[in-house]
């Protein structure tokens, strides 16, 4: 078998989800000889998860059954500048989707946040582009809403989430780009996320695509950022004299969709700087495939993919180049969520789906006020 267990030994361990609750037998399999086969698919109902993105403009909260079917969901604005408004207002989003969903605290295996910046030990960000410097977001949160958190970058959660559901399946080797306002990766090598030392592997975004370059957020210059990241793109639009269209969202997608001399300009300098540096990537870490995401990411790709994985393997070398699928991301905006909602599951799953154990991490009770 491909887990490389015995039958016997897998019965037995199907026995045991199935006595936990974990798994619910669905049906049979029709047989040509012999027992018909039993069908099973996680119970959607042994518990409850919940994904939050931490934006760097809004929040969006999100509660999923075990199927990862969506229950409860808030999307606010929010400046998240100041950490302990942020996990404030993190903590009354999870609130409100539990109300929504009208489940019990208990219920809640687990919290996952995506967040902004380098997520050591699942707990401590350092967010340099927003200011955050080494904010113990896990335990201000569990302080709040007295529920199991783990706390991880943005791009790693949308790389989960694309690994397990959407356009990285199937890859032991692959690299998940996040384009918003800020520029991220997600490295999965030989079927694994690679963290690093530090756990600060995958900021892409702040590697030198010109020495000496534009001044980027996080202080340094000529990151790729600040070439291709949303805030730079409008920055260069205006300096060509083209008009804000209001939000940063909509002022790209009026920039994609238009035909004028600055929008063009602007989108051809997109095009070369991103596909140089998904050849760095590719040159670096020999992917099966790079899947572009992210809300910058899915306003790109349709129109301009084409042309960035031209540029991009036109700049790297031609044995990785030659291999490499450069695709876009299957997940909508929900994606982060979905794959911070993934962390708690992931725990159980490595804990053995023994809800005693992962249970007994809780606090007395869910704080409601």
């Amino acid at each position: 078998m491909q887990a490389g267990l015995s039958p016997a030994t897998v019965s037995n361990l199907v026995a045991d989800l199935v006595a936990e609750g974990v798994i619910v037998e669905v049906g049979l399999e029709d047989s040509n000889g012999g027992r018909p086969r039993g069908l099973l698919q996680v119970n959607p109902h042994y518990g409850y998860v919940i994904g939050v993105d931490v934006g760097e403009t809004e929040f969006l909260v999100e509660l999923f059954d075990l199927g990862l079917q969506v229950r409860a969901r808030q999307l606010t604005l929010s400046d998240n500048a100041d950490p302990r408004d942020a996990v404030a207002h993190v903590a009354d989003g999870i609130r409100a989707v539990i109300a929504e969903a009208g489940i019990d605290g208990q219920a809640i295996l687990g919290v996952g946040v995506a967040a902004p910046g380098l997520v050591e030990h699942g707990e401590i960000v350092h967010g340099q582009s927003v200011g955050w410097d080494a904010v113990p977001v896990g335990s201000m949160l569990r302080g709040l809403v007295n529920l199991p958190v783990l706390v991880d970058n943005g791009a790693k959660t949308l790389g989960q989430a694309e690994k397990w559901f959407g356009a990285a399946r199937g890859t032991d080797n692959a690299i998940i780009v996040l384009l918003g306002l800020g520029v991220g990766t997600c490295i999965v090598s030989n079927g694994e996320v690679y963290r690093g030392a530090t756990s600060s592997a995958g900021e892409w975004g702040h590697t030198t695509i010109m020495v000496g370059g534009r001044t980027c957020r996080c202080g340094a210059q000529g990151c790729l950022e600040a070439y291709v990241g949303a805030a730079a793109i409008e920055a260069r639009y205006a300096e060509l004299g083209g008009a804000s269209a209001g939000s940063l969202e909509d002022t790209v997608a009026a920039i994609v969709a238009s035909a004028d001399p600055a929008a063009a300009q602007v989108l051809d300098e997109v095009v070369s700087y991103l596909g140089a540096g998904i050849a760095n990537l590719v040159n670096l870490f020999n992917p099966e495939r790079v899947v572009v995401g992210g809300w910058l990411g899915r306003a790109l790709a349709g129109p301009l993919l084409p042309r960035i994985s031209a540029a991009a393997k036109g700049q790297a070398l031609r044995l990785p180049s030659s291999s490499v699928q450069i695709v876009p991301a299957e997940l909508g905006q929900d994606a982060v969520a979905l794959g911070g909602a993934t962390l708690p599951i992931a725990k159980l799953l490595n804990a053995g789906a023994m809800t005693v154990q992962v249970r007994a991490e809780r606090r007395p009770a869910f704080i409601s006020q």
